[in-house]
Parts: structure tokens; C-alpha cells; sequence
């Protein structure tokens, strides 16, 4: 049987310092990429269309980038990855031996670009936490199965909490694979608002939205607060 087709898809919005790098990478490992746009002023589009990467445009909104991205892929498998982010050689055979053995989707475990005991404690909370509950999230290379992914009608289109979201779904759905990975993710938004303080931000909203508080809501409470 031959292996599944690969397609990455990146939501973009205004991520030209990082967006080539990430291109690059993701174009050595899937067979396409999608970058989905939602409205970029600098020169994102024009390093996606350079490189070779499928772009399509559309309004703001993580969740609504990733549903007209997925909307155009063509492979079996479909990969979210933020445009920070970069893929160890090997995710492509490690997704691949977990969609032959039956899993319907997962994540990868991750590092941060920079070294530091702040930095090495959070990603290792987070892998911590994301083996113990098998959520991984938008920041470790969400991925699913086309078939997955159109049962559950994709993401829900959120201010926040999308990726949290489309995990506990693909649960309910099938086997859920954490990878080794790793995936390499910038720390800069922990780094720029402090790593405790954002670890502790982050972990407020996922208790809140658990005990039923509304995504809508927390959406604009997060802005507030960023």
C-alpha cells in the first residue's frame, strides 16, 4: 500500500520574518503546502508564492484560516503547523507509522528555539501535560486524517481555544498519537510576556473553558489581558 499524501497547512498573518524558514521546512517533508492568509501587509504572500507553496486568502481567524486551507488540500493526511514552527526530519515517518496503525490523528511533543532552564521547564510541562491528557495543541503540529478531520467539520471557528477544541474532538473520534517529534516552536511569546506568567495564562483559560465558560468570551478576556 503506497504512503498517505502529506499537506501542511499554515495560517499566516503578517509572519514574513519567520514564514520562510518554516516554508522551507515544511516543503522538504509534505508532499504540498497551504499557506491560508488572513490579510498580511507585509511580504508574506509574495515568500509563499516565491517558494511554491498553494496560497489561499480569506478574513482573520485562526480557526477560519485552517478550514479554507484544509478546504484546498489534496493530501490523505492534513498537518497544521504555525508559521514559527519548524519539523524535525523524521515527523513525516513518525505521522505516516502512526495513521498505518490506526491512529486518527495527534500531535508532536516539542522544544523551544532557544536554550534556557525557564524555557526547558515549560516545554517540558507541556509535553507533561500533553502525554498525560493526549492533547496536544496548535503549537505541536496538530494533524488528522482527511477522513477525521471531515467527520468532525473541522475546526470551530474561535477567537481562542480552536486547536484545545479540535483535539478533544478527534478523542472522541478515534486514537489520538502523541509523537516524539520533536517540533521546534518559537518562544517568542513566552519570552515577550514571561514564561511562568504565560504557562499560568494559558492553564487559566483551558480551566475556565472546561467548567463551561464560553470561547467567545474568553477570546476578549485574552486580548485584555495579552
Amino acid at each position: 500500500m503506497a504512503a498517505p499524501t502529506l499537506t501542511i497547512v499554515i495560517p499566516v498573518l503578517n509572519e514574513a520574518g519567520s514564514l520562510e524558514m518554516s516554508l522551507r521546512n515544511g516543503l522538504a517533508i509534505a508532499d504540498e503546502v497551504v499557506v491560508s492568509d488572513g490579510g498580511s501587509s507585509d511580504a508574506s504572500m509574495e515568500i509563499a508564492g516565491h517558494l511554491g507553496a498553494r496560497v489561499v486568502k480569506g478574513a482573520a481567524g485562526r480557526g477560519a484560516q485552517l478550514n479554507r486551507g484544509a478546504a484546498e488540500a489534496s493530501g490523505d493526511v492534513l498537518l497544521f503547523l504555525h508559521a514559527d514552527s519548524l519539523l524535525a526530519e523524521g515527523a513525516r515517518s513518525q505521522i505516516e507509522g502512526a495513521v498505518a496503525d490506526g491512529y486518527c490523528g495527534g500531535g508532536l511533543l516539542l522544544r523551544f528555539d532557544v536554550a534556557g532552564p525557564l524555557l526547558r521547564f515549560g516545554a517540558g510541562w507541556i509535553n507533561a501535560r500533553t502525554r498525560l491528557t493526549r492533547l496536544p495543541l496548535g503549537d505541536q503540529g496538530q494533524f488528522a486524517t482527511r477522513e477525521a478531520f471531515a467527520a468532525l467539520g473541522g475546526f470551530s471557528e474561535w477567537p481562542v481555544l480552536e486547536d484545545l477544541d479540535l483535539m478533544r474532538r478527534l478523542k472522541s473520534h478515534g486514537r489520538v498519537a502523541i509523537l516524539e517529534g520533536p517540533i521546534t516552536t518559537s518562544s517568542r511569546r513566552f519570552r515577550s510576556g514571561g514564561i511562568l506568567k504565560t504557562l499560568a495564562i494559558n492553564w487559566t483559560i483551558w480551566l475556565l473553558y472546561l467548567l463551561g465558560v464560553s470561547p467567545l468570551r474568553l477570546g476578549r478576556w485574552y486580548r485584555n489581558i495579552r
